[in-house]
């Protein structure tokens, strides 16, 4: 399934992306670029912002250098959002 996008996270970032460059969201697949899809840096901020509010995560400053594609970003956030999941507390004491 290359081109199938495979789970709700990868979905929700592939549609922020989408919509921060005001392109539509099947125009954007995990095997897209940004240089394909003709995101610059500053596009690429905003992008970042979007997904911050999105996923209520911080993406570091030298993980958004490493963004070069729609899957980079995905396996990024995926990561974020999951040792987010591990350091929240599991429930009341």
């Amino acid at each position: 399934m290359p081109e199938q996008v495979e789970d709700a996270l990868a979905e929700k970032v592939i549609r922020v992306i989408a919509h921060t460059q005001r392109i539509p969201p099947e125009s954007v697949s995990l095997d897209s670029t940004f240089e394909a899809l003709k995101i610059d840096s500053l596009d690429g901020i905003n992008i970042v912002f979007e997904l911050e509010k999105e996923f209520n995560i911080e993406i570091p400053d030298d993980g958004v250098q490493n963004l070069r594609s729609v899957r980079d970003t995905v396996e990024g956030v995926r990561t974020l959002v999951r040792s987010k999941d591990q350091a929240a507390p599991s429930g009341a004491a």
